[in-house]
């Protein structure tokens, strides 16, 4: 190759550079949504009730909690860029064998898979990110945020679009598989190589003490929030509001696409107002949303509610993330564990309540949360 192609060819592979970590963020927002989406047809294909749906659930929540020391070891090891890159694979794996589980064992199974791998990639992606912000000298992070969001809207619509004309989970998941997986394998070659510190006596677990446990607690209440909208959303507009199987997901799209325009915005607000400020107020408009959905008024008016709630807990995870991974891999992965214990605990016990109670009070619970995020958040001086 010439000087001058390849002088041509830089410019063009810095700006794929560019647009490699964005696409991380996306390529995880897609996977989330898709198996959020497709969660009423693979129940009712294996007649699930909403406890036996809620052990599913666990165990895509205790998969994600459990990998955390490992995420951090392979950080650590290897740094963001080759730890995105397996842990990205093992998601595009995965992802079709939550469709093609024959009982709600293995379904349990691949879930407890499914989330390990997310839970990996997401604190690689994380620590890429953090990285990137500290280069840039100003906050950042709340925009890569956005770009998750753009995949869970795309992985949403998507999904009900498949849905809607009967193409079966197991196909949807095998197509979205094998869109992604291209994508990830340029996006790992572009990314600038990890400078990789080895420290000898590193740490590669920590439980979250100190300052990082303010932090960990609005992270919990907030991911609490957000797997139980994921989850749940789809099931309550099926079961509750009678919405069709290509309806149910336009209330997490909805979610989705508030979030993503709030985050668009949300780096603006932190440097004006604060973190703090941010999290709390946008919690409490997030509370008003989720009363708002579980009135059950209407279709529109639901989705309208879950739409309000995304905006509102936009700024709860990049914040969080991003004021946690400043202490580097092991602190965030300490906040991380802490946080997404709530994705552990939380649909579950969505499940459990609305198997007792009904599926109204049980997502109440999560207007509960969001007020307890609000006032943490006013409380959490090292959320700034």
């Amino acid at each position: 190759m010439s000087t001058e192609s390849l002088s041509s060819a830089a410019p063009r592979f810095a700006r794929l550079g560019s647009a490699a970590t964005p696409f991380l963020f996306i390529l995880l927002g897609v996977i989330y949504a898709s198996w959020a989406a497709r969660i009423p047809a693979i129940r009712d294909a294996l007649q699930l009730n909403p406890a036996q749906l809620g052990m599913v659930l666990l165990g895509g929540g205790f998969g994600a909690v459990a990998s955390f020391p490992l995420a951090a070891w392979l950080v650590g090891r290897f740094g963001g860029r080759r730890a995105a890159w397996y842990s990205g694979l093992a998601l595009i794996i995965v992802l079709p064998a939550l469709a093609l589980a024959p009982s709600m064992t293995w379904l349990v199974i691949v879930a407890v898979a499914l989330g390990a791998g997310s839970g990996c990639f997401d604190v690689a992606i994380n620590a890429i990110g953090t990285e990137q912000e500290k280069q840039a000298g100003r906050s950042t992070m709340s925009l890569l945020h956005a770009w998750f969001s753009v995949g869970a809207v795309s992985g949403a619509l998507f999904g009900s679009l498949m849905a809607g004309i009967g193409i079966t989970p197991t196909a949807h998941f095998i197509i979205t598989a094998l869109a992604l997986l291209l994508p990830l394998y340029l996006a790992y070659q572009a990314l600038p190589a990890d400078q990789i510190e080895h420290v000898s006596s590193k740490q590669y677990f920590a439980i979250a003490h100190g300052p990082l446990v303010a932090l960990g607690i609005i992270g919990f209440c907030g991911a609490v929030a957000e797997g139980s909208i994921a989850d749940w959303s789809g099931v309550f507009m099926k079961d509750r509001m009678g919405a069709h199987d290509g309806v149910a997901p336009l209330a997490y799209a909805g979610f989705a696409a508030l979030m993503l325009a709030a985050r668009l915005v949300c780096d603006r607000f932190k440097d004006r107002y604060g973190a703090r400020r941010v999290v709390a107020v946008g919690a409490s408009f997030a509370a008003c949303g989720i009363f708002i959905a579980v009135a059950a008024i209407n279709i529109p008016l639901t989705i309208f509610g879950f739409a309000m709630a995304g905006a509102g807990f936009a700024s709860v995870f990049p914040f969080v993330f991003s004021s946690a991974g400043r202490h580097g891999a092991t602190a965030l992965a300490a906040v991380a564990t802490f946080s997404y214990s709530g994705g552990l605990i939380g649909p579950p016990v969505i499940g459990f309540l609305a198997q007792g109670w009904g599926m109204q009070v049980a997502l109440g619970l999560i207007g509960i949360m969001a007020i307890a995020i609000a006032i943490s958040a006013s409380r959490a001086r090292w959320l700034e």
